[in-house]
């Protein structure tokens, strides 16, 4: 059995002592601080469900590319995430999906584990497409089930306001894919009967849909006033701070993603995004046209930034671990509890990692 002490973030609260652990958590030993544990943080893991790549690596080019994207991520506390897809011909998302599979199955060492399949297209509007190149198609329930087969989805973003889409949802849900609303210009009543038919998120939110005026509210209206999830990019560059707590305030269980690019710990350049090519420059990432296209995001930066806008740790970090998990329905995962996967990250008191452990294995970090 391992052990690790310092503040410790449980489901109830900060408790001080004695993490420990095998690959599943054992038990908590309370203790009075000590100088030398006094300024660790231990966090669960992060969770992050919308990952297109990193070291220049994008997971659309499909063999051991997810493999690779687990293990850059993990270095930054990352310990579970969900592959994430572009808009391409079907071809091409299935043979990004056939190097998912196998990365799933044998998990590489020192890697995340991967969880499963985001698939964040070709079901999308066309007027919204971001950073998606214009390859979108009408979803069918044939396609989506071809797709799952060969690796599992478990979240599927799409614009329910194309035609056959709403009436596909239910269909979706019952497969077990959490569908989110993304990339839509779909109107606040389009985004309201969506999630009446079993929507259960949104994709980046602020970021590809029809915003919030005081006549016609958009997407971002509904899930500012229906949702109980949804994924935000807090890179600082996607969305306003001020944004980002209006969020906060309207949607109970907001979670935080990268959206990473296999730009993310690379130096200034080009990448590929899927099959368009991006550039990192002072660490944004945008198309030759200047539009943001994914960020060079890591999940350790993502929670100093929260807290850089005034979240308290314990609440930036549920957004980074407990509410994905939630989301997903996982009760053994984003959360440091008895029995649950030992998947935790250790900070200084500069929430710099220290040390991260991914079902009670430590990962090298250099």
């Amino acid at each position: 059995m391992r052990n690790i002490a310092g503040h410790i973030l449980t489901p109830q609260g900060w408790r001080h002592g004695r993490l420990v652990f095998d690959e599943r958590i054992g038990r908590l030993e309370e203790a009075a601080a000590a100088d030398d544990a006094a300024q660790r943080y231990i966090l669960p893991g992060f969770i992050d469900l919308h990952v297109h790549g990193g070291a220049n690596v994008d997971i659309m080019e499909g063999g051991d590319s997810a493999a690779t994207v687990a293990r850059v991520h993990a270095r930054h506390g990352t310990t579970a995430l969900l592959a994430t897809t572009m808009t391409a011909p079907e071809s091409s998302i299935v043979r990004a999906l056939q190097g998912i599979a196998p990365a799933m199955a044998t998990h590489a060492a020192g890697g995340a584990r991967i969880l499963g399949v985001h698939l964040e297209g070709p079901f999308l509007n066309r007027e919204r497409l971001g950073a998606q190149p214009p390859l979108v198609v009408e979803a069918t329930l044939q396609m989506v089930q071809r797709l799952h087969a060969v690796a599992p989805i478990r979240v599927l973003t799409m614009a329910p306001e194309i035609s056959g889409h709403l009436a596909l949802i239910p269909r979706l849900v019952e497969m077990g894919i959490r569908v989110q609303i993304g990339h839509s210009a779909g109107s606040y009543d389009d985004g309201v009967a969506a999630l009446q038919a079993g929507v259960s998120g949104f994709t980046h939110l602020f970021n590809g849909m029809s915003g919030l005026n005081q006549y016609q509210p958009g997407m971002v209206g509904a899930a500012l006033a229906h949702a109980e999830y949804a994924e935000l990019i807090p890179d600082l560059q996607h969305v306003h701070p001020g944004a980002i707590r209006a969020a906060l305030r309207g949607i109970p269980k907001l979670y935080c993603v990268t959206d990473a690019t296999a730009a993310t710990g690379m130096p200034d350049g080009e990448y590929a995004l899927g099959s368009q090519r991006v550039f990192k420059c002072l660490g944004c990432v945008r198309l030759a046209t200047g539009s943001l296209a994914g960020s060079a995001l890591t999940m350790d930066q993502a929670l100093r930034n929260l807290v850089s806008i005034g979240l308290d740790l314990a609440d930036a970090s549920n957004r980074l671990s407990r509410y994905p998990a939630a989301y997903l329905g996982l009760r053994d995962r984003g959360q440091l509890a008895p029995g649950a996967w030992a998947d935790i990250v250790v900070l200084d008191a500069a929430l710099n990692v220290l040390e991260v452990y991914i079902e009670g294995v430590a990962v090298q970090l250099s």
